[in-house]
C-alpha cells in the first residue's frame, strides 16, 4: 500500500507554488479529495512560524463574548494568537541582558552571626593593658570630679563656671612679694620679632675641668639590645650660679666684660617664647657690670617633662607622674646617662685648671667649663660659662660632645611606645618629643651652640615598667650636629641673640641694685621686678622642702665636707660647701639609694 501525497499544485512559470494558490485538498481513504474551510495563516520569511493547531485553547476564555459558532475551527484560528508577537519580541530582546535585581544571599557568618559565635578557647588578656585601662578610668573620673568642683565653686562665687579649665593651675616659680616694684613687662610676641647677629668666639678665655672619652659602642644600643641605666652615687654634679663662680669673679675684676652669665641662664632667656612653666632669673647691677644669677633651688636646675604637651599631668605632688616628680626623675636620668656612655678606664683630657668647684680628692662628673666671650656691641661684651660633657676623636681631630637624655615615663601620655617605634619610626618619636618638650630640647640645643660643641648626643631612656620610676633602661643613642638640629627644630640663632641683647639693653638702663625677671605662670610674658638687696639670701623658695628632701646635718666623721648625702631613691639633693664662702653652695648631686 503506497503513500498518497495528494494533489500538489504545479507551477509551470517558476519555482514555488503558483500565484493563485489552490485550495488544499485532503486525501481520503476512498481516493476522493474534498476541500474544507481550512484557514491559512500568511507569513513572511522573517516571521517565526507558530503552532499548526492548539488543541488546548479555550474559545470562551479567549473571547468570552462569542457564545456560538463552530468551535472546531477555533483550534486553527490564530487571529487572536499572540505567538507571532511573542516570537518577534523574543527576537528583539535577544540582544539585551537581564540584570539580576535580587539581593545577594546573606553570608552565613555575616554581622548578624558575628556576636553569637563564641571562641573555642578563652582569650588571655594582658594584665598590663588592663591596669592601664583602670588607671585611665581613675584619672578620667578624678578630672571630672575636679572639673565639677571648680565649676561649682566658681558658679557659687558668681563667676563664669563654664569658662574654667580642668587643667591644673600653674604656680609662679617665686612668690611675688608686696614690697616688690614691677618695672617692666615684655610679651613674648615682642621677642619673636627680635634679631641680632653675633659672631662666635675665636677662642676660649679659659677652660677648666676634665673630660672622659665617649664610648662609641653605645651608638649600637637599640630596643632589642637595651642597656640598664647605672647609678653613679659617688660622682658629684655642680650647678653653681654666676656670682658664686670664682673664675667669673676673677674675670670681672680684670674687666674682661660687663655682662656675666651661664649657659643655663642664657638658654632660658633665648628659648623663653617656648616656655610654659614659670621660671625666674636674678639680675644684679653692680657698678657698670651686669650679673645674671639663679636662685638656690631654682627651676632652672631641674629638667621639665611634657612642658609643652596638651596632655595634663597629675597635680598631686606625691604622684610619680606629677610635674615635680618627673622633673626630679628626668634630672637624675640625665646625670647618670651622661656618665654611663663614657669610658671609665681612668684616661682623661685635662685642661688649664681643674674643676673650680670640687674639693681636693673629690670624685666629680666628667665636665669641662669653657669661659667664652661674645661681643654684643662696641661697649658691651658678655662672658658665659659653658659646659661640655665628653670628648671623642673624629678623623684624628678632637671633638667636644654634650650628653642629654630624653625619658619616657608612660606611653599613654605621649601616644608613642618607644620600644615599638624607635627602630622603625624614629622620626615620629622625635617629632612627638619636639611637640611635648619643645622648650627643653631648644635649651639643650642652645647650650650646645653656646659651648661650641661639635656634636650633641640624645639618649632615649625609658622606665622598666610604667609604674617603676627607680629603674630605667637605655633604648637608643642618636647624635646630631647642633646647627643642623637647630635648623630642624626651627631655632633661629639670630632671634636667640636678639632676645638676649634686648634684655641686656633694658637692664643696663637700670640703677644699681637687685632685680628679678619672672616668667608669668599663665600669660606668655616676662616681668621685671625691683627687689630688696637682701632678697633670696636665705635660700628663699616659694614653699619649704618636704622633710625627706631636706639635707640633714652631717654627723661627725660620717660625711666629708662637700659630699652629698645619699637620700631617697631618685632624689636630687642640694648641698653646700662648708669650706668655701658659698662658692659651691648650689651643688646638685643625684643620690640614689
Amino acid at each position: 500500500m503506497g503513500f498518497d501525497v495528494g494533489d500538489v499544485p504545479y507551477n509551470p512559470d517558476g519555482w514555488g507554488p503558483p500565484d493563485t494558490p489552490a485550495l488544499p485538498y485532503l486525501p481520503r481513504r476512498d481516493g476522493a479529495s474534498t476541500s474544507h474551510n481550512v484557514p491559512f495563516a500568511p507569513f513572511s520569511r522573517s516571521d517565526k512560524l507558530g503552532r499548526i493547531a492548539d488543541w488546548t485553547r479555550s474559545t470562551n476564555f479567549l473571547n468570552p463574548s462569542v457564545r456560538s459558532g463552530n468551535s472546531r475551527d477555533a483550534v486553527f484560528d490564530f487571529a487572536l494568537d499572540d505567538s507571532a508577537a511573542l516570537a518577534a519580541a523574543a527576537d528583539n530582546d535577544s540582544s539585551f541582558r537581564l540584570v539580576d535585581g535580587k539581593p545577594p544571599p546573606r553570608p552565613k557568618f555575616g554581622p548578624r552571626w558575628r556576636f553569637q559565635q563564641r571562641p573555642q578557647l578563652p582569650q588571655r588578656r594582658d594584665e598590663e593593658v588592663e591596669a592601664r585601662k583602670r588607671e585611665a578610668e581613675k584619672e578620667r573620673a578624678r578630672r571630672d570630679r575636679l572639673y565639677n568642683l571648680n565649676r561649682s565653686s566658681a558658679t557659687g562665687a558668681g563667676g563664669q563656671g563654664g569658662n574654667r579649665r580642668d587643667a591644673p593651675t600653674l604656680k609662679s616659680s617665686v612668690e611675688i612679694q608686696p614690697e616688690w616694684t614691677m618695672l617692666d613687662q615684655i610679651p613674648f610676641s615682642t621677642f619673636a620679632k627680635l634679631t641680632f647677629s653675633v659672631s662666635d668666639p675665636a677662642e676660649d678665655l679659659l677652660v677648666c675641668g676634665g673630660l672622659e672619652f665617649y664610648d662609641k659602642s653605645v651608638d649600637r644600643i637599640n630596643p632589642k639590645n637595651e642597656r640598664r641605666l647605672e647609678r653613679f652615687k659617688s660622682r658629684n654634679f655642680f650647678k653653681v650660679t654666676t656670682t658664686d663662680d670664682p673664675v667669673i669673679r676673677r674675670l670681672a675684676n680684670e674687666d674682661k666684660a660687663v655682662v656675666f652669665a651661664t649657659d643655663a641662664i642664657l638658654s632660658a632667656l633665648m628659648c623663653a617664647p617656648r616656655s610654659v612653666y614659670s621660671w625666674d632669673i636674678i639680675i644684679q647691677r653692680v657698678g657698670n657690670k651686669l650679673f645674671f644669677d639663679k636662685r638656690d633651688g631654682s627651676q632652672l636646675d631641674l629638667l621639665s617633662v611634657n612642658e609643652t604637651s596638651s596632655e595634663t599631668l597629675p597635680e598631686a605632688k606625691e604622684d610619680i607622674n606629677s610635674a615635680h616628680s618627673l622633673a626630679v626623675e628626668a634630672t637624675y636620668i640625665n646625670q647618670n646617662f651622661s656618665q654611663q656612655v663614657l669610658f671609665r678606664d681612668g684616661k682623661k683630657l685635662t685642661f688649664d685648671e681643674p674643676n673650680p668647684f670640687a674639693s681636693e680628692g673629690e670624685e666629680v662628673a666628667s665636665v669641662a667649663y669653657r669661659y667664652r666671650l661674645w661681643k654684643l656691641d662696641e661697649d658691651t661684651h658678655l662672658i658665659a660659662r659653658c659646659e661640655v660633657h665628653s670628648v671623642t676623636d673624629v678623623r684624628g681631630q678632637r671633638a667636644f660632645l654634650t650628653l642629654n637624655a630624653l625619658n619616657e615615663f608612660d606611653p599613654k601620655y605621649s601616644g608613642v611606645d618607644w620600644r615599638q617605634k624607635l627602630e622603625t619610626q624614629r622620626g615620629a618619636v622625635l617629632a612627638t618629643e619636639l611637640k611635648n618638650n619643645a622648650n627643653k630640647l631648644a635649651k639643650w640645643t642652645a647650650q650646645a651652640l653656646l659651648a661650641g660643641a661639635d656634636m650633641m648626643k640624645l639618649g632615649y631612656v625609658s622606665r622598666v615598667h610604667p609604674r617603676d620610676h627607680f629603674n630605667h633602661v637605655i633604648l637608643s643613642v642618636i647624635g646630631y650636629k647642633p646647627r643642623d638640629f637647630a635648623a630642624q627644630i626651627n631655632l633661629n640663632t639670630s632671634n636667640m641673640w636678639g632676645i638676649v641683647k634686648s634684655i641686656v639693653d633694658r637692664c643696663m638702663k637700670l640703677n644699681e641694685g637687685k632685680y628679678v625677671l619672672v616668667k608669668d605662670p599663665v600669660k606668655p610674658q616676662v616681668r621685671i621686678y625691683e627687689v630688696p638687696a637682701d632678697a633670696f639670701e636665705n635660700d628663699y623658695m616659694e614653699e619649704p622642702l618636704p622633710e625627706e628632701e631636706q639635707v640633714r646635718p652631717p654627723v661627725e666623721d660620717e660625711v666629708p665636707d662637700g659630699i652629698a648625702e645619699a637620700g631617697a631613691e631618685g632624689e636630687v639633693i642640694v648641698v653646700g660647701d662648708s669650706a668655701g664662702e658659698g662658692e659651691a653652695d648650689n651643688d646638685i648631686s643625684a643620690s640614689v639609694a
